[in-house]
């Protein structure tokens, strides 16, 4: 069925080969106490680490990388939250091009300064009334901008694969993977590496308990929206699942399971006391999936992608420091 499906594991082995010696290959990581509390082998292929701290620049560079001369001369453009705002605007700095990004006004600080600090123009939107995606084509329709979406792309997906596709070349087979779901891009990249490598490897998606889109979807077995999710986890606030991504997600994603905020603060908490490392709340959910018993009965050995890193000092401490409830 695979086979079938706009991309397969050979675009992502094209893509690895593409990012190779651009994109950072990410360490893996490992806990006993982890192992301890879950009753797993679990193995953490930190994306936090990865250029512009997230897993975004592997598939915002497989795609601008992928332009033409022409293309790269009048520049880029996209809309996000932050993490792939800053993956598009790195990518085309290293590829001598030009981004534009239209942004929420509620990003994140640290986020929209790092596009900045990338070169990219950022162009504002409330998140809540305004259609971003009908901004960003017309904005990139008016300018003549090559438009690379956060993940209704399959080059953007391909390249998102390349990190799971590492992780399984590093640590072997793996029963169960853990992947966060926004846009669901990540996912579909993984799963298409994941089930290509491993066949009857499950995977599991991760969503916050307000934005449980995806879940519904594959439930209805069709896109399902709901109202924008209000989350700590700012990089899933989707309300519906992307159509090329769904089209993958519901034949390789085998179950959805749904956190709590104060399980992701947890999980955030325990990552930084214990493991030593920042995950953004986006990407901590998988963990406090673990760590909260709600992805099921765990198999033996299981991956997780940390999808990113990219909080602020202030932020992570407020989260951090919540009390739950």
């Amino acid at each position: 069925m695979s086979n079938a499906l706009p991309v397969t594991l050979g675009d992502v082995h094209d893509a690895a080969a593409r990012i190779k010696g651009v994109a950072h290959r990410t360490p893996v990581l490992r806990s006993r106490t982890l192992d301890a509390l879950v009753g797993a082998e679990v193995f953490l292929k930190c994306e936090n680490l990865q250029r512009i701290g997230a897993f975004k620049f592997r598939g915002a560079y497989n795609a601008v990388s992928r332009l033409t001369p022409a293309q790269l001369e009048r520049g880029v453009a996209t809309y996000s939250s932050g993490n792939h705002a800053q993956a598009v605007a790195l990518a085309a700095r290293e590829l001598g091009s030009t981004a534009v990004i239209v942004m929420p006004e509620d990003a994140p600080r640290s986020k929209r300064e790092a596009a900045v600090g990338y070169g990219a123009e950022i162009v504002t939107y409330d998140r809540y009334s305004g259609d971003r995606v009908a901004i960003g084509e017309a904005l990139a329709a008016e300018r003549g901008l090559a438009l690379i979406p956060p993940y209704e792309h399959p080059h953007v997906i391909a390249g998102q694969g390349t990190a799971t596709l590492e992780l399984i070349e590093e640590v072997g087979d793996l029963d169960a993977l853990l992947v966060p779901i926004g846009g669901g891009g990540l996912i579909a990249g993984s799963a298409t590496a994941a089930k290509g490598l491993l066949p009857r490897i499950r995977v599991i998606g991760v969503e916050p308990e307000a934005g449980d889109d995806t879940k519904r979807s594959l439930s209805a077995g069709r896109r399902v929206s709901i109202p924008i999710p209000r989350t700590i986890a700012d990089g899933q606030a989707a309300e519906i699942p992307g159509e090329l991504t769904f089209s993958i997600n519901r034949h390789l994603v085998d179950d959805v399971a749904l956190v709590s905020e104060d399980d992701i603060r947890a999980a955030m908490r325990m990552a930084f006391e214990r493991m030593k490392i920042v995950m953004e709340p986006s990407g901590a959910t998988p963990l406090a999936a673990l760590l909260a018993g709600r992805a099921g009965n765990l198999p033996r050995r299981v991956g997780i992608i940390v999808s990113g890193g990219n909080v602020d000092t202030r932020r992570f401490a407020e989260i951090c420091a919540a009390p739950a409830g």
